[in-house]
């Protein structure tokens, strides 16, 4: 095992390239299961997460290869339905298997994601989305069992607006007969980019990124050809945080401004500069900065995949920040570990109150999950002397060489072997 160790109170300079969106490229990767054919994907991140999905496909009988950062699966000789609990308890994205291999097969059986650490996150709104189009549906031994000869568009009202679920309900829609109309979809740009990638492999999908989709299915799909996903927002985001933190002028290349907005809104309301630029985002900070309030929101609100990194930045601001988590309210086990670095975080219910203190201290931390860890980097950024985080298989799931890219914008940040 490794860890990061983090001598912060260096400012960052010069410029920095965004991966691909990890939270794209899993769905895309599901989505190959619809064509019988090889689809390619050009500067696919290596990730953990990647390859727990390209395991998954190859289990199910693709033929699946990564060189470098060029991912091809062939799904023409696919045979099977079964995603195992030993895959599904490595990565919950695993369930978006579950909407493909029920179009494309009629039958699907998927292990039950479980719990995790930050709350409960069931797949009821994905099993009502399946039921509505037809499928019937049966628990057994910890798995969801998935059946139907013929899936029928329907009108499906989600409850609340979920990404994954969203996507398994397009994944499975696609194929259905007729059309099917999702009232309350996730309108996050990788639900748009789903819906986009679908129509070049033939889906007649309308209405992606928006909170009413509509999708007229077709008989069958083409796979897709050097397909390259959007970038990674919530990458460019805790760049943007980790210099506004460590202070220093920055130009974040390959990322999307538009998808940034309620960060960016946020981090100058705090009194750092963020500029959009021809191929990106500019951020300048002297390392001080106010403290201002967030709540996390499905999309365009902030992120909640951003909490984390915001409120290790708000544990060294002038001030106090009361950060309200409305999407996963069990989501601040990265709270105890900022304390351990001098933080002054109280936590009432899905509220954490952060009351700025004017240094933070490098510290031994554990990364508890995948922001959690992404937040330890950004404190330990900040903070006078020697920060380490342990557990950082949890960083590595979601974020392509971070501390690589931190160290080549002039931060003292290396691995260690545990």
């Amino acid at each position: 095992m490794e860890k990061i160790v983090i001598e912060g109170g260096m400012p960052l300079s010069g410029e920095v390239s965004v991966s691909v969106s990890k939270n794209s490229i899993l769905p895309l990767m599901a989505a190959s299961i619809l064509s019988a054919g090889e689809s390619t994907f050009a500067d696919v991140p290596d990730l953990m997460d990647v390859r727990v999905m390209a395991g998954i496909l190859d289990e199910l009988g693709a033929d699946v290869a990564m060189d470098g950062n060029a991912l091809s699966i062939d799904t023409a000789a696919m045979d099977k339905w079964v995603t195992a609990y030993d895959m599904v308890k490595k990565m919950r994205a695993s369930v978006l298997t579950l909407g493909p291999l029920t179009a494309r097969f009629g039958k699907a059986r998927v292990s039950l994601p479980g719990g995790c650490s930050i709350g409960e996150r069931p797949i009821d709104q994905h099993l009502k989305g399946l039921e509505m189009l037809g499928a019937k549906i049966k628990m057994e031994s910890g798995y969801v069992e998935t059946s139907a000869e013929k899936l029928s568009g329907t009108v499906v009202p989600l409850d609340m607006p979920t990404v994954t679920g969203t996507e398994n309900i397009i994944l499975a829609a696609v194929l259905a007969e007729g059309e099917t109309v999702i009232y309350n979809a996730a309108c996050e740009p990788e639900v748009a980019e789903l819906a986009g990638a679908l129509g070049k492999m033939g889906a007649d999908i309308r209405g992606g990124g928006t909170d009413i989709i509509r999708i007229k299915g077709v008989s069958s799909l083409r796979p897709l050809k050097n397909y390259r996903a959007i970038p990674d927002r919530i990458e460019a985001g805790t760049l943007m945080t980790a210099v506004a933190a460590a202070g220093g002028d920055v130009v974040i290349k390959e990322c999307g401004f538009d998808h940034l907005g309620a960060l960016a809104g946020k981090l100058m309301r705090a009194g750092v500069e963020v500029e959009e630029t021809v191929s990106g985002v500019r951020i300048k900070s002297n390392g001080r900065f106010e403290c201002t309030d967030i709540a996390t929101l499905p999309y365009p609100g902030f992120p909640t995949d951003m909490q984390a990194q915001f409120m290790a930045l708000m544990c060294a601001g002038n001030g106090v920040s009361i950060v309200t988590e409305n999407i996963f309210p069990q989501r601040f086990m990265h709270a105890a570990e900022l304390k351990r670095m001098g933080a002054d975080i109280k936590l009432v219910g899905n509220t954490a109150v952060i009351r700025g203190v004017e240094t933070l201290k490098g510290a031994q931390t554990m990364a508890s999950d995948l922001r959690a860890g992404a937040a330890l980097v950004v404190a330990g950024a900040a903070a006078h002397g020697r920060t380490e985080i342990s557990r950082v298989y949890h960083l590595d799931r979601g974020y392509e060489k971070l501390d690589v890219k931190l160290e080549a914008l002039g931060a003292r940040v290396w691995r260690e072997k545990q």
